[in-house]
């Protein structure tokens, strides 16, 4: 499958346009301040882009990046305009046509950006064997990915590896086409399913355990959006298969717990990272907007206090009292709680 992989990006697809579903048009809504970045990448690096979200976390400045299936190298540029002269970004990919057009606009966008030295390199390997390409454990801050992990055959491998070269605190960003059930075997073996990033896709319900499972105790959806196909044929194939396009956040954070747990915890933030004056966005279901007193559970307590995020907040409270699950995460506690009073006890 890795060759077919190969050969779907490498020799089969021209450009974007030639992609059978809408997972790639990621540039509606795009933010403001990307777009005169993007004015800046190279028109043939432009065209050869296959992602399905935006991989631009917040707070790059000075920070290595690496990029796990960079293709032609779109993302890898913007993240270079965004983490500086200072920074890093690495894209590893396993089509070597894809990062020949990446190689070859090096020198291009480091006169774009007005760099005295590059900041970006790419290597040739596969995603599920980092340790092939001699990087070392805890090494990069921060790891995205743009529609690519569903294309690897061990998405557990990937993880791990992953996992294993972040720093304490670091992250994994990263957008990817899901499914609402888990594929039929004939599905996953067609070829064209799979290079459209389909056939490949994670059912929803299985990646939490699969993430967890390699040490990422608690993913964090940011956003979603559904996928259509525009092949009939592929649609006959995929029946009432339902696809969506989603972006998770994954911390290293071992002290992290299974469930949001209340420790009488609150942030404020203080309005300072940049291009987000108003609001910090930490995920779907975390607003938190400039000067406001906001209640969180202990996971969000330590995914911005122990990472990159700690001087933008003020931090009120500690893990000494817990308060059971925390309230609106959509855990309770499991037992009825309707018998009178006057009748519960420890024996009945």
């Amino acid at each position: 499958m890795q060759e077919v992989v190969q050969k779907y990006y490498g020799e089969t697809l021209s450009g974007s346009h030639d992609l059978q579903t809408n997972a790639c048009c990621t540039d509606t809504g795009l933010p403001e301040y990307i777009k005169p970045l993007l004015v800046k990448v190279h028109d043939e690096v432009l065209s050869r882009y296959y992602g399905c979200g935006l991989v631009l976390p917040e707070q790059l400045a000075g920070l290595t990046i690496l990029d796990l299936g960079c293709g032609a190298g779109r993302d890898v540029y913007l993240l270079s305009q965004l983490v500086g002269e200072k920074g890093k970004v690495i894209g590893v990919d396993m089509t070597e046509e894809q990062l020949a057009i990446a190689r070859k606009h090096e020198k291009f966008h480091q006169k774009a950006f007005g760099y005295r030295r590059g900041n970006v390199q790419f290597m040739h390997g596969y995603i599920e064997q980092l340790d092939e390409l001699d990087l070392a454990d805890a090494s990069i801050d921060i790891i995205v990915s743009n529609c690519v992990i569903n294309l690897a055959m061990d998405k557990a491998a990937v993880l791990r590896e992953v996992y294993r070269v972040l720093k304490p605190g670091g992250e994994l960003y990263f957008s990817d086409v899901y499914s609402d059930r888990r594929i039929p075997k004939a599905l996953v073996n067609d070829p064209v399913l799979y290079g459209e990033c389909l056939s490949g896709a994670l059912y929803w319900n299985d990646f939490v355990p699969l993430a967890r499972a390699q040490g990422f105790i608690d993913p964090r959806l940011v956003t979603d959006r559904p996928i259509t196909i525009d092949n009939p044929q592929l649609q006959d194939k995929t029946g009432n298969i339902r696809f969506y396009s989603a972006t998770y956040r994954l911390f290293k954070l071992p002290e992290l717990e299974l469930a949001c747990e209340d420790h009488g915890q609150a942030v404020v933030y203080r309005g300072t990272v940049p291009h987000h004056p108003h609001a910090f966005v930490l995920d779907k279901h975390h607003f938190i907007e400039t000067g406001k007193y906001f209640a969180v559970c202990g996971n969000t307590w330590r995914m911005l206090h122990d990472t990159r995020f700690a001087e933008h907040f003020d931090f009120y409270g500690n893990f000494d009292r817990h308060y059971g699950i925390f309230p609106g995460c959509g855990m309770g506690i499991p037992f009825d709680d309707n018998s009178p009073v006057e009748s519960r006890g420890g024996c009945c």
